[in-house]
């Protein structure tokens, strides 16, 4: 596989937005499947029925890239992998909808972007796709281990000048 690839196919996400018996917030989106795209698609309406809406985004891919290779591992290894689905709220010819923005296979970048302010939901992972992200993540993950934890620099004057004594001894004593 090469170092950056992508799904040989495009995705479509199925957005559902369901009712809620609550007084603040009277119904739900979520994403209810991702699939294949098929020719031509385009974003319409697939159902609208008792409350309940579903929607259909097409146009989505699937890129691998070396440097999220630990989000995929993490990805991987939970209990059910799984599609990172961003979406936002927006209006589409006149209706609000939860518009899919972005649909990844990384854990590091779905955390990055709810820490973003982003909403994040998942699905689970077919076998086919996990098989595809497993030979990618076992040919170009390599484990670096523990970064180095930093010295704190929050405690000024006294602190550091106590650090700083010591590292100093400490290298006395090794040289």
């Amino acid at each position: 596989m090469e170092k950056n690839t992508e799904l040989p196919f495009t995705l479509s996400v199925i957005m559902q937005r369901v009712p809620m018996n609550n007084r603040w917030q009277p119904f739900q989106w979520k994403p209810l499947e991702i699939l294949a795209d098929t020719p031509d698609a385009k974003i319409h309406q697939l159902m609208s029925g008792d409350g309940e809406q579903r929607w259909l985004f097409p146009g989505f891919s699937a890129t691998l890239h070396v440097d999220e290779t630990p989000g995929y591992f993490l990805n991987l290894s939970s209990e059910t992998p799984c599609w990172f689905v961003m979406w936002r709220m927006e209006e589409v010819d006149g209706v609000e909808l939860a518009v899919p923005k972005s649909v990844s296979l990384s854990y590091d970048e779905a955390a990055r972007q709810i820490d973003g302010g982003e909403q994040v939901d998942i699905l689970p992972l077919s076998t086919d796709v996990a098989a595809w992200l497993a030979e990618y993540t076992q040919q170009y993950f390599r484990y670096e281990g523990k970064k180095p934890r930093k010295r704190p620099s929050f405690e000024g004057g006294e602190g550091v000048q106590k650090m700083a004594i010591a590292e100093a001894s400490v290298n006395r004593k090794t040289h």
